[in-house]
């Protein structure tokens, strides 16, 4: 039954080796336009000095390993899920705990805040996102006004509004993505293309943007059109499942977190790999990447409870953060660049930031 689609003459082993050879094909043209590294390109940019980036905040309340974590667009408040069972929204200054919401499930594994700060969404064991609305009664039952949106046929992975509250992004372990309409819980776009559970995605940052990257357990980095859904370019480099995926803040370029201890920035326009972070001392994978505010830095979430931060154009590593003891799950740049969240399997969360913070991102990368 398998073989009724193929012509005469065919083979699947034909077939597969007709798809190598592609493949191989591919990357010979790629490799014409690689005329120079990205390290090389960057020679002549001034390196950057030292500094310091410290815990400011420390949020305890959760009662195990938190999963997920998202910045509102006020700046000032947090979202965050957990193995518990709970997602709890934060005031990133004071730590105080604005709402709370008891999950029918544990491994919360994806939670966003809404554009507009009023909702927020989350899933995870449940193959469910749950939106719930939020109002400025601490005390409110936000269960009551749950809302189930999304239903996936295996657990949910990471989710994320598009540029408004009414449509929401969402990746399982079913090896798809999907885009649904929040109010109605209409799907209207489903993506396939990974053979895996898909971990990761981020959309394109871009009031129009109708792009999103999303990064599996079949070591694919894949980028879809939101509109047609199709795929519409895809990398694969990782030697190992990629964790997370992360767009440059111009848009041009994604980041990549994977278990194979690296992470990795692929160039759109190239339409190839252009950097490698990685040292020989780190054997742990990276959970989470995120870029600084103008794209200099790279900061990387690792599973040995650190957190590394890159220099973006140079691919050398500027600094290590300390504090988290237990992997780091989730990290976070905050929407005005002068600070960052990181989540980890210790149940807490740290807010960070540094000296001259702002000041240290002001360089800008131009391919």
């Amino acid at each position: 039954m398998a073989c009724q689609g193929l012509s005469k003459g065919e083979t699947v082993s034909s077939l597969r080796a007709e798809s190598e050879n592609l493949k191989a094909k591919l990357e010979e043209e790629r490799s014409k336009l690689h005329d120079v590294e990205l390290h090389q390109v960057a020679e002549k940019v001034e390196a950057l000095g030292q500094f310091v980036m410290k815990t400011r905040r420390t949020l305890k309340g959760h009662g195990n390993k938190v999963l997920c974590m998202d910045w509102c667009r006020d700046k000032r408040r947090i979202v965050s899920s957990s193995q518990d069972g709970k997602v709890i929204v934060w005031d990133a200054y004071t730590t105080n705990k604005e709402h709370a919401v008891t999950m029918p499930c544990t491994w919360v594994m994806a939670c966003a805040y809404a554009p507009s700060g009023c909702a927020i969404a989350c899933g995870g064991l449940d193959n469910k996102c749950s939106v719930y609305p939020l109002s400025l009664d601490k005390n409110e039952n936000l269960s009551a006004k749950k809302k189930s949106v999304a239903m996936h046929t295996n657990y949910l992975s990471s989710c994320s509004f598009t540029n408004s509250d009414m449509q929401l992004l969402t990746s399982s372990g079913d090896g798809t993505c999907a885009l649904w309409d929040v109010e109605s819980g209409q799907l209207l776009q489903s993506f396939h293309g990974h053979s895996a559970d898909v971990l990761s995605l981020n959309l394109a940052p871009s009031e129009t943007g109708n792009t999103f990257v999303s990064g599996g357990c079949d070591k694919k980095a894949n980028v879809w059109d939101m509109r047609s859904g199709q795929n519409i370019q895809s990398f694969e480099t990782h030697e190992s499942d990629i964790n997370c995926v992360r767009y440059y803040p111009s848009g041009d370029a994604f980041a990549t977190g994977s278990d194979d201890a690296t992470c990795r920035l692929y160039d759109l326009r190239a339409d190839r790999e252009v950097a490698i972070y990685s040292k020989e001392s780190i054997i742990f994978g990276a959970s989470s990447v995120d870029f600084s505010l103008s794209g200099r830095l790279l900061f990387a979430g690792y599973n040995d409870y650190t957190i590394n931060v890159w220099d973006v154009l140079k691919g050398t590593r500027v600094a290590i953060l300390f504090g988290h003891e237990n992997r780091v799950s989730t990290v976070r740049v905050s929407p005005d660049g002068t600070a960052f969240c990181s989540g980890s399997w210790d149940n807490t969360l740290r807010r960070w930031a540094g000296y001259s913070f702002r000041f240290v991102y002001c360089c800008i990368w131009t391919l």
